[in-house]
Parts: structure tokens; sequence; C-alpha cells
């Protein structure tokens, strides 16, 4: 087994494709493809299933692949920790958000301090800020609720009570304050299944003995937002993520506070990355103004 056997294995289950892989790699596709299959005669196993221009990765090969993500980034790390005083100077951070407000005060100290670091940010719920810190697509998630388990660094950043909220002209806007039950009564419109957000609220009114049956799914908070504007129904958000929007009115949820915690995470193993860690130690120094 050879480092250029995996690493061209490692490029083409990442790029999904070995003409891409060969891009990634300067390299051509013959030469990449002549890698691969030695590895896999080498070792009498199938990395990807070949079919027409498909290319998918065995059961085997998504073995390798959690191991080859590990074995490149370590070798990040260790190129990073070579490279010390130029590390802050260029790069790419990666953010994967279930709200990117929580972010707005950090970026803005980041950036300031290290004008030279791209940082990129993504939407995504809980499920899939997780599913791409594992999978090495994120550096850093930004989620509301605290995971469990020893893999994370946590840094939690606020907690923040559920709301309802309509349209300005919705006929339920003057209300201060309404129960679950009352709310269940207007058309819903809901998060999609995987959002932290939906679950303690399911919780919440499944613990009222109330049943809360969507109108209307909708992916990410800025189009639940833009259908509630319309005025088609009810949604729910954290107030801190409310914000101002002269379209919509927050409706206080009568009953039990069901607080969403917001925090950073990343990988326990990536904690020490330069970066990452430049970017924690700002995220701490705003938590704790």
């Amino acid at each position: 087994m050879r480092y250029v056997q995996l690493r061209a294995f490692h490029h083409v289950a990442v790029c999904g494709g070995f003409s891409r892989a060969a891009e990634a790699l300067f390299l051509t596709q013959p030469a990449i493809s002549d890698q691969v299959r030695k590895l896999e005669e080498e070792y009498d196993v199938l990395l990807f299933n070949r079919h027409k221009k498909q290319v998918t990765l065995t059961q085997q090969g998504q073995r390798l692949l959690e191991i080859t993500h590990r074995m490149f980034d370590t070798e990040q790390q260790a190129l990073d920790l070579l490279s010390e005083s130029r590390a802050l100077r260029a790069g790419t951070l990666r953010i994967v958000a279930d709200a990117a407000h929580h972010l707005v005060q950090i970026l803005g100290r980041f950036r300031a301090r290290y004008p030279g670091i791209q940082v990129t940010v993504r939407a995504g719920n809980t499920e899939s800020v997780i599913t791409s810190l594992f999978a090495y697509e994120a550096d850093i998630g930004v989620l509301g609720e605290i995971p469990q388990g020893r893999e994370f660094d946590i840094l939690k950043l606020n907690s923040s009570p559920i709301v309802a909220f309509v349209a300005h002209n919705h006929p339920l806007a003057g209300a201060r304050k309404l129960n679950l039950a009352d709310l269940a009564k207007q058309p819903l419109v809901l998060r999609e299944r995987g959002s932290k957000t939906r679950y303690k609220l399911e919780s919440l009114a499944e613990s009222m003995g109330v049943e809360l049956v969507p109108t209307i799914e909708a992916e990410g908070r800025e189009a639940i937002r833009e259908i509630v504007a319309s005025g088609v129904g009810v949604g729910f958000v954290t107030k801190a993520e409310f914000g101002l929007d002269a379209r919509l009115k927050p409706i206080l949820i009568d009953g039990p506070e069901t607080l969403m915690d917001e925090a950073l995470i990343c990988l326990r193993e990536r904690s020490s990355g330069k970066l990452v860690k430049a970017f924690w130690d700002i995220a701490r120094d705003v938590a704790d103004d």
C-alpha cells in the first residue's frame, strides 16, 4: 500500500469521480484510475461500484474513507504546525450553522484580526451540522442543541425561548401571548424533520396534550419566515433569531418555557487546528462579554 494509492482513492471518493479527482490532484484520469486499481488488486477488495459513469463507494470503501479522512486531516494539521508562522495569514475556515446570526459578532472580530482567512458559512439543521463535522466537510458547527458525546468540544453561546410568529396583518397579530392549543388551530408552518426547534416544540405540545399538524413543511428559517410573511399561517423560531422584520409579529407561548441552547461545536480531534482555535478563542471572548 502506497501513499499515492490512498491519496488517489481519497480524492475519488471525496470528489465523486475519477475525472474530478484527477483535476484536484493535477494528474491524468488514467493515472488516478491506475492507482486505485492497484490498491484494489493488491488487497483483493472492491472500493468503488462502477456503473457507466457513476462511481459510488462500496461498504469497504466507505470504511476506508473514514480512515483516510482522519489521515489527511492529520497531515494537514502537521502542515499547519510546520508552517505556523503563516497558518493564520491564509487558509479557509468552513462553518455550517443552523442560524448564522449567532456568528455576526464573532465573524466581525475574526475578520478584523485575521483578514487573510476566507470564511465560508453554510446553512443546515442540527442533523446536517453534525454529519458535516464527522464527514470533515466543516471545521466548526453552530447548532441549537448541545450534543452528548465525548467526540466534541462545545462552547455555549446563549439560550433563548421558542416563540410563535405571524404576519403583521394576520388575525392573531395583536395577541401578545397564546397557548399552543389555540395556535394549533391555525395553519402551521413548521421546519423540516431533523430540526431541533421542531423537535422541542413537538415535545412541548405532546406534554400538553396538543397535536401539531403542519400545513406546510419548509427547510430552513428563511423559508419559514418568507412563507409566514405571506400570511399563510403560524411559524416558530427562537426569540433570539426573530430579529427585526416589520412584516412579522412575535407571539409568546403561554406554558412552560422551552429554551433552545446555541453552541459552537467541533470535533475534539480537530480543536487544536490553528484556524479552529483562533475562531474558538474569539467566540469565547464574545460569549463572556
